[in-house]
């Protein structure tokens, strides 16, 4: 089918530009406007952009599909204007081995409505003690290697890993954080974690973590992608490592970019999340390292956990939120905020995630494959969780008053969604 979509406020991330005009997909692909379009939408006052590629997504296939399943997540993605999601091999069991990572394959493309990509777990087990066998995932199509929040902690066994994905190509994707500091810890270290008696960990401990992992990386060479820089220190270290030529980019969560340590309130565990909330200084540097593109992504760090699992004291809590759904909505407070542009949003959430996993997605330009949104900037809403489409509901957003719906979602050419 062809679509002539009439009017729209077209967001190119690459050109870095909002115009007016019209835009038209078939067969898959962006095309040149045809008067001939076997359906025509009209779009005055609505924006067209590339759909979203969000890195980090938690699945709980296998394992755990109470809490989320490939179908649930799949709906959610389209609901939220995610067109890829990139999932986690955080699962239990983890995927370690080229068997499990069909598995998933096989269950996402029979049951998400999205492009589905998947990580691989980098050592076995996410044990940190023995590399998984990289060259056969990748085989099996791993676009990427990491025990998510599970640091390596033996540096001869992380410079084996780094050294192996280099030869073969393999991304990395680390997340930068001192193990042994922030082990336990629940909320960032300061004068409101120690009022509210929490276990807490300074940030320096992001600092720390990732100065290691840059000296692994140039001692090896690998390419990596560091999924959240959360805290202003490190912003530092991660400037160096871009200025000297090392192959890495970084990542952020939309909830360290809207939300802040204060927003635990009394220990409302819901905004517990992995790395803690931080700072309002460390969100608003956090914020301008996005709009600088020091800090190249922004990723919903999607992770559905059930109500037994929350419902508990803050400290005994599961960390974690849902935000397929939420995370465009919540992206553009900075917008609204005037923190910055719609081209520079979008190329966070689009075009430099395609960039680092080398899709040919996150464009709008003719001849790209033709995963795109039509959506409403000014809509205002009340969030109701129990209204999610994902089978948990621990959205930090619950009741807020939020700005921004999905109207459409193509994946290929296809309506996945229409709201």
């Amino acid at each position: 089918m062809s679509i002539l979509f009439k009017n729209a406020q077209i967001i190119d991330p690459e050109a870095g530009t909002v115009i007016t005009g019209d835009l038209m997909i078939a067969d898959g692909q962006i095309v040149a406007p045809s008067p001939n379009a076997e359906t025509v939408i009209d779009c005055t006052g609505k924006f067209l952009a590339p759909g979203i590629i969000d890195i980090g997504v938690k699945v709980a296939e296998p394992g755990e599909r109470h809490k989320e399943s490939y179908r649930s997540a799949g709906a959610a993605a389209a609901a939220g204007g995610v067109t890829t999601m990139v999932t986690r091999p955080d699962t239990t069991p983890p995927i370690d081995t080229p068997e499990a990572l069909e598995f998933i394959r096989r269950r996402a493309s029979e049951a998400a409505p999205v492009n589905v990509l998947h990580m691989a777990a980098l050592t076995k087990a996410r044990a940190g003690a023995e590399m998984t066998e990289i060259g056969f995932l990748l085989d099996a199509g791993a676009v990427a290697f990491s025990d998510g929040d599970h640091v390596v902690q033996d540096t001869k066994v992380l410079g084996r890993a780094l050294t192996y994905a280099k030869s073969l190509g393999a991304l990395v994707i680390m997340h930068p954080q001192e193990p042994i500091l922030s082990k336990g810890a629940a909320v960032t270290s300061g004068k409101f974690a120690s009022l509210r008696g929490l276990p807490a960990v300074s940030p320096m401990a992001e600092r720390m973590g990732l100065d290691r992992d840059i000296a692994m990386i140039e001692m090896t060479g690998a390419q990596v992608h560091f999924d959240q820089i959360t805290t202003s220190r490190a912003l530092p270290a991660l400037e160096r490592a871009k200025r000297n030529g090392l192959d890495v980019t970084a990542g952020t969560s939309i909830h360290h970019l809207t939300l802040n340590e204060f927003d635990v309130a009394d220990y409302r565990s819901f905004f517990k999340i992995k790395p803690p909330l931080r700072s309002e200084e460390d969100r608003l540097a956090t914020i301008d390292a996005v709009a600088s593109g020091l800090i190249d992504i922004i990723s919903s760090m999607h992770t559905p956990q059930d109500e037994e699992s929350k419902r508990l004291p803050f400290e005994e809590a599961a960390a974690g939120a849902v935000a397929l759904e939420t995370l465009l909505p919540a992206a553009l407070r900075l917008y609204h905020g005037g923190y910055m542009d719609l081209p520079t949003l979008f190329r966070a959430m689009t075009l430099n995630p395609a960039k680092r996993l080398g899709l040919e997605s996150g464009r709008i330009s003719i001849g790209s494959p033709a995963d795109i949104i039509l959506f409403d900037a000014d809509a205002p809403f009340v969030l109701d969780r129990t209204t999610l489409k994902s089978k948990s509901k621990n959205t930090p957003f619950d009741g807020q008053r939020m700005q921004g719906k999905v109207l459409k979602t193509f994946v290929s050419g296809q309506e996945v969604f229409s709201a």
